[in-house]
């Protein structure tokens, strides 16, 4: 006679690829979807029902075991980010823009979303900051495109990159916050006219950035980035994660 576990571990490679919401809804429901269902052996189904029907806490306590999981490699991964912005913020900078003072003590990573207003907001800031505190700040950009909200964010984002294959990453990214309201191809095109972009070659680049930007939003996701724009820094007085409007009193404080 098969036992539970023996049932059990079926079970638990079919809820494996379940996210933990999926299973809390399990818990709660106690039934598939008939599009969950579709494909599935209707004797394991029943099977799978019947063993949450008499054991929700297997499912309860698995779905806490994984979140807890995720939780540590979060931690993990954001300890090993700021221990590498210590130790070797290049390996952190990568191929990304930077702008600022190369020989600056305070480094500040930047992931930030073209279309998002909050990142429009916080450009202006940062541009008075990079001005007041030449010598003090470098910014590295790392773009997390929001793009279930936010249509234009990668193509922009696209853009933008294809501008820094040409040197013109700064100027292309301030026309882009100054010009949010009208993102589009019409406006891309017309940015790269402006800066005297070789046109061809800024189409070209167009469709080679994405493995840039994904590598980036990888990065975000990795150290769990719920929105933009997001900053961590690192100052002779301060490391981590830090809001805005904290940016310049870590820069006064620092010598």
């Amino acid at each position: 006679m098969r036992t539970f576990f023996d049932w059990f571990t079926p079970l638990f490679q079919y809820l494996r690829t379940w996210t933990a919401i999926g299973l809390l809804l399990l818990v709660v429901t106690w039934s598939f979807s008939a599009q969950a269902a579709s494909g599935i052996d209707p004797q394991l189904e029943q099977q799978v029902l019947q063993i949450i029907r008499e054991h929700p806490e297997v499912i309860i306590e698995s779905v806490q075991t994984y979140q807890q999981q995720q939780q540590q490699k979060v931690k993990q991964a954001q300890q090993s980010f700021l221990q590498d912005l210590k130790t070797n913020p290049q390996t952190v900078i990568g191929e990304s823009p930077s702008t600022g003072s190369t020989q600056a003590k305070t480094l500040l990573i930047e992931f930030s979303d073209f279309q998002c207003p909050y990142c429009a907001e916080a450009h202006k800031t940062l541009k008075e900051l990079l001005a007041k505190y030449p010598d003090k700040l470098r910014l590295v950009y790392k773009n997390f495109p929001l793009t279930s909200i936010h249509a234009e964010a990668l193509p922009a984002a696209r853009a933008a990159w294809a501008a820094y294959q040409q040197g013109k990453f700064w100027e292309y990214h301030n026309a882009l916050f100054t010009n949010q309201k009208q993102l589009g191809q019409a406006l891309y095109l017309d940015i790269a006219k402006k800066l005297k972009l070789d046109l061809g070659k800024f189409k070209r680049d167009l469709t080679l950035a994405t493995p840039a930007i994904t590598k980036d939003i990888q990065l975000a996701e990795k150290l769990a980035v719920a929105g933009t724009p997001f900053f961590v820094i690192n100052s002779p007085t301060f490391s981590g994660v830090v809001q805005l409007a904290d940016i310049e009193s870590i820069l006064t404080s620092a010598k």
